[in-house]
């Protein structure tokens, strides 16, 4: 597969995508455990089926001190014991909020209300950030159908 647009060689495109890159550096350094962060975008790319995405995140996630084990199950983690319950909110968050147009009203309350009990209105506000952030990552490469190559090295982009 070949990719339809290069963003980085756009100079119209560059700018923003430079602000987008800055916006994700700053998630980066809010108030979410690394871990959770990159948990969420994993599960936010995996739903969305953007592969570029989901070799980046794994690989930070590895990178980060995330286990295979508890990678394999990011899928399955209502199932799977190896996840905290606030790390369970947070995927659970961003699960609703990736699959707005499937859930309707967005995020359930029963959602949100769970997510509350795990993370104050700064984490939540990041936590929605990063969601819809990674929602917008994902459209602007399966939009323009960029390749994953698997060549992907963590921390490439900091």
């Amino acid at each position: 597969m070949t990719a339809r647009l290069d963003y980085f060689a756009s100079p119209s495109a560059g700018k923003v995508i430079k602000y987008l890159m800055s916006a994700g550096r700053a998630l980066k350094e809010g108030p979410l455990p690394t871990a959770t962060q990159e948990l969420v975008s994993l599960r936010v790319s995996q739903i969305n089926g953007c592969a570029v995405c989901i070799d980046m995140h794994a690989k930070e996630a590895v990178a980060a001190g995330e286990t295979h084990v508890r990678l394999n199950l990011v899928p399955g983690w209502r199932e799977a014991t190896v996840f905290t319950e606030a790390e369970r909110a947070a995927l659970w968050i961003a699960e609703e909020g990736t699959r707005v147009a499937d859930a309707g009203e967005g995020i359930s309350d029963e959602a949100w209300e769970y997510a509350r009990k795990h993370y104050d209105d700064e984490q939540l506000t990041f936590l929605v950030v990063l969601v819809s952030m990674m929602n917008a990552v994902n459209r602007l490469n399966i939009l323009t159908r960029q390749p994953a190559t698997g060549d992907y090295q963590a921390g490439q982009f900091h």
